[in-house]
This record gives structure tokens, sequence and C-alpha cells, in this order.
């Protein structure tokens, strides 16, 4: 199979041939290179479930491996091989284990041995078992360029000053994709080819209810225009070992870094290019504090916006691989992200094999062949959020691929999913950008060889046509600086998506995942009136006689393959206003002797609350700190009622030998 890349400043990529599916279920894909040696994901027949139950090895986690299964036909064959151990592929959430069971990630383990025995020989002995249904090659993901971000100097930074009328961020003047005024030099710029926040900034700046998970490098954590904006578990200790909140993972103050198995986020490596950071601060760097760069949706200096999960799974030259992602998307879902942002994916299946090796051409063969990893997606877009929150579902929003190929990559071009194309600072199509089907929606992504004509004093090459954000100081001494890619056009469309819920989640207002997708899609500034004539640029490699050559393509392919158009972060908002559902109080559920929380304001307004319990015998509920805190007594039922703004009517169930959340 194939190697995933992710897109430093450009999209992602894969090695390695694929071959359609065929009618054997167990049918392995070619080796490669990134296969891991020494490991296996293998997915146990449901009707093993009570055997892995009793043998304890539901139990196992990423410190708990364990050395049998309990399944005597697969220890036999592991038996033979050196170093067998074997631990549940998803660690253990109490909150959210039934949901676990019911998707059948219960039954999906990763199995490791030495690596002197043949990963192929041991998957194809394993395969030929009836108690095991699935059997797949772990990868490793793999960046798609070792280079890093333009930094911004000194010299330029202390020469911006703050736009007028706007927020007070100095950086906000060079950063076209947020407010684009079409008066940057050179020409190439259009007034409002960007994705209209402006106006949007007006109905809200962002909400902290909303989380968005990168699965990236690190975020950095401690960057000044970032620090107030990241994700907080306030049932971990930072730095801990030991699982204190008990989601399976110790530490995760802020996320976890999945390639290290530690809570610890890092971007300090020699070889880290800032890239999850970048990404972050298109999202929600802080707004209006006086420091660097706006973003979509990062609230301002006296008003949060949303929030940032880190889910590492690139560090320096280590990566991650299919475990780790899988295991980051399921993280993201149990614990609070609406949000996926993918700015990675793999070959597009159209793309030139003389430059690249294709991957995947249709949903079919994706399916066939990352069973694990759709599943994992399966888990987030439907469990992620709440029936009770702003949103119901989860958005998984991907970088639609850098290889100029005319059909997006995968997974983003799997119809559940957004896959997003890239933009110039004029709606043309960046350069790279793939397009065509499976590409869903457009946004900038950057086009630094398209603004070859614009070289300033200190040769900048035209990264003023770049992306511009937030990054960690090893990568740039003032903390900001350029990339491009469909990768810095993804977080556009996850900022919007993030700033359309924070409305929302204002309005009182409640979303299905797939209803809310579609109000994104509709709400886009169709862009095919700019997809004529021929666009120019410059490619920055030098040929035989020393010059970067000109190239040029006819724009007229991109027509009707740019998605839906370019994200409308106003369209989108005002669009919230007339869809959605309106929020009632919820039914609580809570164990008998425990305790559950809920936050009245999320549902209605008003200055003040109070909660009313017909049956004081099954459950008490009290107003504190703009919390309610409801406590379970006794198995039963009980009426009750929360008056703000107006009076909601709910009913508390106390459930006997229920987990900490009330469900059984």
């Amino acid at each position: 199979m194939a190697s995933v890349l992710i897109a430093g400043l450009t999209a992602c990529s894969v090695d390695g041939p694929v071959t359609g599916p065929d009618t054997d279920d167990q049918k392995m894909p070619e080796m490669a290179e990134d296969v891991v040696g020494g490991e296996l994901l293998v997915r146990f027949d449901p009707r093993v479930s009570d055997i892995l139950d009793k043998a304890g090895l539901t139990r196992s986690g990423i410190n708990s491996p364990m050395t049998r299964s309990g399944v005597l036909s697969v220890d036999e064959i592991l038996d033979l091989v050196d170093g067998y151990q074997i631990e549940r592929v998803f660690p253990v959430d109490l909150r959210t284990e039934d949901k676990a069971r019911k998707e059948g990630l219960h039954l999906w383990y990763v199995v490791r041995f030495s690596n002197e025995h043949s990963v192929a020989e041991v998957a194809a002995d394993l395969a030929k078992l009836g108690e095991v249904s699935k059997v797949e090659y772990n990868r490793t993901l793999k960046r798609a360029t070792e280079k890093k971000a333009v930094p911004l100097t000194k010299e330029k930074l202390q020469e911006l000053a703050p736009r007028a009328g706007v927020f007070n961020d100095p950086l906000l003047s060079d950063q076209w994709h947020i407010i684009n005024d079409g008066n940057l030099r050179p020409t190439k710029f259009v007034k409002g080819a960007d994705v209209n926040v402006e106006k949007a900034w007006e109905l809200t700046t962002g909400d902290p209810s909303i989380i968005v998970a990168v699965l990236d490098e690190g975020v950095d954590v401690a960057h000044p225009d970032l620090k107030a904006s990241m994700w907080v578990n306030e049932d971990e200790i930072w730095k801990s070992h030991e699982d204190n909140d008990g989601n399976g993972y110790a530490g995760d103050v802020h996320g976890y870094n999945f390639v290290r198995k530690h809570g610890v986020i890092s971007t300090d490596d020699l070889y880290d290019t800032g890239h999850g950071s970048h990404v972050a601060g298109v999202i929600a760097a802080v707004n209006n504090n006086g420091v660097g760069i706006s973003s979509i949706a990062g609230g301002n200096a006296s008003q949060p916006g949303v929030k940032i999960m880190s889910c590492q799974i690139f560090s320096g030259q280590y990566a991650g691989t299919v475990l780790e992602e899988v295991r980051a998307i399921k993280y993201a879902a149990d614990n609070g992200a609406v949000i996926l942002q993918c700015s990675w994916g793999y070959i597009s299946g159209a793309a030139n094999p003389f430059e690249w090796t294709p991957q995947y051409s249709t949903d079919e063969e994706w399916e066939y062949y990352n069973v694990l990893e759709r599943k994992a997606l399966d888990y987030f877009i439907h469990n992620a959020g709440s029936p009770d929150g702003v949103i119901e579902g989860g958005l998984a929003i991907f970088a639609g691929g850098n290889e100029a190929a005319p059909a997006a990559s995968y997974p983003g071009a799997y119809p559940d999913f957004v896959a997003v194309a890239a933009t110039a600072g004029d709606f043309t199509p960046a350069v790279y950008s793939n397009y065509g089907p499976g590409t869903t929606i457009s946004a900038p992504g950057g086009d630094q060889d398209y603004y070859w004509d614009y070289v300033d004093e200190d040769h900048r090459l035209g990264e003023i046509g770049c992306i511009l954000s937030t990054l960690p100081f090893h990568v740039s001494e003032t903390g900001y600086g350029y990339m491009e890619g469909t990768s810095m056009a993804c977080p556009h469309v996850s900022g919007v998506a993030a700033l359309g819920l924070s409305y929302a989640a204002k309005l009182k207002k409640h979303f299905k995942a797939k209803d809310f997708i579609e109000l994104l899609y509709q709400t886009a500034t169709p862009i095919d009136q700019y997809m004529t004539g021929i666009k120019q640029y410059k490619k920055y490699i030098i040929d035989l006689e020393g010059s970067s050559p000109m190239m040029s393509f006819d724009m007229k392919s991109f027509k009707g393959g740019m998605g839906h158009g370019q994200v409308n972060a106003y369209a989108l908002l005002k669009a919230v206003e007339g869809a959605g559902v309106e929020m009632t109080f919820p039914n609580i559920y809570v164990a008998e002797g425990g305790q559950a929380t809920a936050v009245p304001s999320m549902y209605m307004d008003g200055s003040s609350f109070s909660v009313s319990v017909s049956d004081t015998s099954v459950a008490t509920a009290e107003i504190v700190g703009g919390k309610m805190i409801i406590k379970g007594l006794k198995a039963g039922q009980t009426e009750a009622s929360v008056t703000g703004s107006r009076t909601d009517k709910f009913v508390i169930t106390v459930r006997e030998g229920a987990k900490g959340n009330g469900w059984l």
C-alpha cells in the first residue's frame, strides 16, 4: 500500500501502488517501504467479543499491552513469533465505551512481534482464521516536504501597522486571505477574494464551546497569539504520567502527542516545520490583542474564541502511523472536538504518474484498503458533538491535494468529508491545487509562483501571495511567517465552519452535521466566472540555463471543478439565522450517588437561572456559578424545570450502576 504524506508548504501524498479491490475479503495490498515491520492491525470477528472481554484484552491500551488474546487460534500463530504483544487500538474511555462498542471499535487490536519475522507472512497466516475478519498493515505517515515556512523578518514586522477600523493586530494588513482590499502589490489581488469574515465579526468572533482538533504537527501551546486559544482538559494534570480523567491518555491537558505517546505537545524539534502552529493560527489566533495576526474565529482580547485541541501525529523526523492517526481521530470526538482539521491525505489517483505515485481513484478503493481509517472517521462524523448541543455529529475537513491533479485526494474526496481546493488572491485556482471530482469547496491557500513578479528589497519572491500565520519561534524569530498549499486552504474552511457554529451557539441553534455541511456549501461564493483565460506563473526551479521557467495553464479546465465555490463566512452566518432548530434544556442522566453538570446558558438566554426538582428524594439540583449541579440520590425518575429567559421542563433519570456520566 501507500504512505500518507502531510502537507508542509504543499499538500500530502503517498508512495506505493494500490491494486483494486477483489472478492477476497482478506486480500492484502502490495508491500511498500512505509509498512511498519513487526506490527499488524487486526479486527476480530464479533463472535469472539466475549472471549476478548474475559481475557481482559478489551482493557489493554497504550501503556498496558498483553501477551495473550484469549483466542486460541490467534495465540497459536503469534506464539511462533518472538516478542508477541497485543493491545487494543482505541484505549477504553468509560464515558464513550458504549459508542465505541456500537461501532465495533473494541474489536480492533495492534499486534506486535519481532522484525525478524515477515509481516506479510504473519498477516497471511492471521487472515486465514475465521476468528479474524480483517488484517491491515500499519503504515508510516510521511511528510510531503521537508521545507519550512518563510519566516517573517523583524524588519518587516516593524513596517506593518494595524488596519484602520478593524482589529488592532498589526499583521492583519498583510493577511489578504482574511480581508482582501485588492490594494496589495502586485495587482493580482481582487477586492473581496478572501473568506468574507469582516462583516461576520459583527455577529460573532468565535465561541469557546466550539473545539477544533488539529491533526498535524504539534501546536505551539505557549505562543502569545495561541496560548489563550488552546483547549484545556481541566480534569488532567500537566506532565502527569497518570490518566487522571480516565479517558485512556495521561497528562493530555491541551491534547495528546500520539507520536511520542505522552501528553506534552512539542514543536521544538530541529526538523519541525511549524505547520501545526500555522494551521492553528489561521483558525484561532487571538484577535484584537495588539499582537501578531488576526484569525477567523479567535474571539478578541475580551471575548474568547474557539478552542484548538492539538492532536500531534508528526514530531520532527518522527512520524506517527495509521495507528496514531486513528487514535487521534477517536480522541478528538471523545473529548469534545466537533471539527477535525486534517491538512493531509493521499496522492490523487489522477496525479501525473511521471511526477507522483497516484493512489486511490475511487471511493471503493479507499474504503477497501483503509477499513480502520474509515471506521475511525465514521466514528467522528457520527459521534462528535451531541444531540443536545450545537451540532450532532462532526465535520471532517481535509486538504484536497497539491498535485495539480483533476481529482481531489482521499480521504477528503470521499462523499462524507469536505475536500478543500486552494485559490490565489484573485479567486483563480492556485497553480498546485487539485480540483475536479471529490472537491467540495475552495479557500485561499496562497500561490507564491503566481506572484513571481513581486520581488521587494528583501527578495521575498512572491511570499506576499502566501498565507501569513503563527509559527514556533525556533522556525521564525518573530513567531510568524508564510506558507502555501491546500493544507493552508483547509484551515480557512475549518475556521469559517467554527465561526458558523459559534454563531449557532450564540443563537441557541442546533444542527445535524450533514445539514451544516450543506449550509457551508450553499453559502459559498461562486467563482466559476474567474475560470477563464490563461494563468501564467513562474516555477521557482532552475532549468539547465540557470533561469526559472515561465509556465501557464488554461483556466477553463477548472470551471465547475473548484467545488461549490469559495467559503464565505458572512453568508454562512446569515444562513445560520434561518436554519437549524431551537435548543431546549436536555433530559439529564446521572448515576446513583453520582453527579452531573449542565450549563443553562447554552440553551436559553438570561442573566440568572433557577432550577426546581419535583422529587428531591430521587435527585437534587442547584445553580452554582452559572452551572447546574445535579446529584443522583436513588434510582428512578423525576420531573424538573429550569428558568432563565423562559422555563424549560426536563426529566432527571438516576440509574443504578451507571458510569460517571449516567450512561449504562
